[in-house]
């Protein structure tokens, strides 16, 4: 967890999470997917002029990192659209 995040309140997000069965999340994916290259290349990004427009008031917000690559993994695949990215997510 980065310096700044200690203030802001975040959802949930661990990628390593476990599903109700003791499956890792990135081991549903092929070691060559692209959304593998993505999250690495989103987690070497300093983001914290990103975290310091963030709100320390108020709901918890999606973690910047996780939407970047959520847009990102998007954009490879040609999908611009919050509705097409969130069918996209249920095919897959």
């Amino acid at each position: 967890m980065e310096k700044q995040d200690l203030n802001i309140v975040f959802k949930d997000y661990d990628p390593n999470q476990l599903m109700l069965l003791p499956k890792n999340l990135c081991d549903l994916l092929p070691l060559e997917h692209p959304a593998r290259t993505v999250s690495a290349v989103i987690d070497r990004i300093n983001i914290h002029l990103i975290i310091g427009h963030y709100s320390r008031i108020g709901a918890s917000s999606y973690h910047p990192r996780m939407l970047l690559k959520v847009l990102l993994f998007g954009y490879l695949r040609n999908i611009y659209s919050s509705p097409k990215l969130e069918k996209e997510k249920e095919l897959a």
